[in-house]
């Protein structure tokens, strides 16, 4: 048992969207033993925390068993004392309608240290994902924060209602789906007239965020449920209440981007679909991973060893995709050799992609082909390699187009395999419970064994979906398969293929 207690990150999490974490909020979740995330906090971030960090969702309404405040307070204790980090993940900011106050009493009663992350507000971050503004130097002096459910054993209310309805300024509702009819009722009755704008923003920063426009007087029927008790708008959502909002005309800053509303299952290899992601999440898409490829180590090193100690045999290394750039080089630095080893050799990489590959790692491509395909680059690099010895960097499998037509251009072609590319054997439950149901717009196909594999995985379920093709030789493996492909990059990349998808 450790003589001090670890410390308690209480850090607020934003409104959903992981981007608005704060960076110091960030810094505390990567070094945390346990995460304790409300389910409103968003999955996302959890990804943050370090690995082997054990994470534990505190319940979500309707979904489960949802904890209490005094066991969430037990856990956060008992883990601080065995000496276990601890971050506290809270939705918008801790200090606001987060029950802060409990969780910081039970943590000094126990000696345990913390440190509070403030995140920012779900109220602001609502107001402005929805294209309003707080306050207005004509229409609203000031802004008032108002919970719409107060505790249930609380004598009386400490809501006073008479002065929030003669307020000059903005209110913002929380939790008040369910109890809509008493708030917006007892503001009409103490004077707010029932044709005050009200603004309902639901799942704010989120790529299914809706917004509903509504009036004081309207607002109570909005959000009532049906006979089965069922409510057409659901939490979580905030309420603003006031003339502020009228003004919709910067909302759509947020939802008037390409992929606003739309969901995009990439498909790329375990780490390497980041990039895509983000730019579709840029474009307002909401993004589902599902790897459709493994890439790992080759079966064997000792190819690629004799090869690396051969390297000044060869005129040429051709590399033929940044996973090529990337097991090859590190393994030659593992080896105890650097960039000086390729230094008889020219360098020729298949597209732009795999020469910053290169880059990375200090070397530049002395010849590269204008799109990612292997034809390209047999094209440009036959005349120049004729009667030479190239050395071609590849997968375990894949065409032989470019070796062929190397080598009938008169080059000594040896091929060595870098790494293993093998197909996922079964697709992630949820991804593909999503599919069927006919709730993912887009699938990306980023290459030809991507494209294969994705038929083994989903079958006739890709045709729940659109597809999206990275080259013609792509769409063409998802056409042999029975495929209606409906967009094709023109340029051979991801960010080609995100152009094709948004008709840019």
């Amino acid at each position: 048992m450790p003589t001090k207690p670890a410390t308690v990150y209480l850090i607020g999490a934003g409104p959903g969207d992981p981007g608005l974490l704060t960076l110091r909020g960030r810094q505390c979740l990567e070094r945390a033993d346990v995460v304790l995330y409300d389910y409103l906090a968003g999955e996302r971030l959890r990804y943050f925390a370090k690995p082997g960090a054990r994470q534990q969702c505190l319940g979500r309404h309707g979904q489960g068993k949802l904890w209490t405040q005094p066991q969430i307070n037990e856990a956060m204790v008992q883990a601080a004392q065995s000496g276990q980090v601890v971050a506290r993940l809270k939705g918008g900011d801790p200090g606001v309608f987060g029950r802060l106050a409990e969780e910081l009493d039970a943590l000094i009663a126990a000696g345990v240290p913390f440190e509070i992350v403030p995140g920012v507000s779900s109220a602001t971050a609502v107001a402005a994902y929805a294209g309003v503004t707080l306050t207005d130097r004509d229409q609203a002096s000031c802004v008032t924060f108002v919970t719409g459910h107060e505790q249930a054993d609380k004598e009386g209310s400490a809501v006073d209602f008479a002065s929030l309805a003669t307020s000059p300024g903005t209110l913002v509702i929380y939790m008040g789906v369910t109890t809509a009819e008493h708030w917006s009722g007892e503001l009409i009755r103490h004077g707010r007239p029932a044709e005050t704008p009200v603004l309902l923003v639901r799942r704010c920063s989120l790529p299914d965020q809706r917004t509903h426009e509504t009036t004081l007087g309207e607002v109570a029927g909005l959000l009532a449920p049906d006979a089965d008790g069922k409510r057409a708008i659901r939490p979580p959502l905030l309420a603003i209440v006031g003339d502020v909002a009228r003004r919709r005309d910067a909302a759509a800053w947020f939802t008037g981007r390409p992929l606003f509303g739309q969901t995009v299952l990439v498909t790329r290899p375990e780490g390497q679909a980041d990039a895509m992601a983000d730019r579709l999440r840029e474009l307002g898409a909401q993004v589902l991973l599902q790897p459709a490829i493994q890439i790992g180590p080759p079966g064997g090193w000792e190819a690629v060893d004799d090869a690396t100690d051969r390297l000044a045999e060869f005129d040429w290394v051709v590399f033929s995709s940044s996973n090529g750039v990337r097991f090859f080089l590190d393994r030659l630095l593992e080896r105890g050799l650097d960039a000086r080893a390729l230094g008889g050799c020219r360098l020729a990489a298949i597209g732009p992609r795999t020469a910053e590959s290169l880059a990375d790692y200090s070397l530049r491509a002395d010849l590269l082909s204008g799109e990612y395909r292997a034809e390209a680059l047999a094209e440009v690099l036959s005349e120049r390699c004729a009667g030479g010895r190239v050395l071609l960097i590849r997968a375990s499998r894949g065409r032989e187009v470019l070796a062929e037509q190397l080598t009938d251009a008169g080059a000594a072609v040896e091929q060595v395999v870098v790494y293993q590319s093998t197909d996922t054997p079964a697709p992630d439950p949820d991804v593909a419970a999503a599919l069927a149901a006919g709730e993912v717009d887009w699938t990306t196909a980023t290459s030809s064994a991507i494209a294969r594999s994705l038929v083994r995985l989903f079958g006739d379920q890709l045709r729940m979906t659109k597809l999206a093709a990275i080259s013609p030789l792509t769409a063409g493996v998802l056409a042999d398969g029975g495929f209606q492909v409906a967009a094709t990059a023109g340029v051979y990349t991801a960010d080609g293929l995100i152009d094709a998808m948004t008709g840019g």
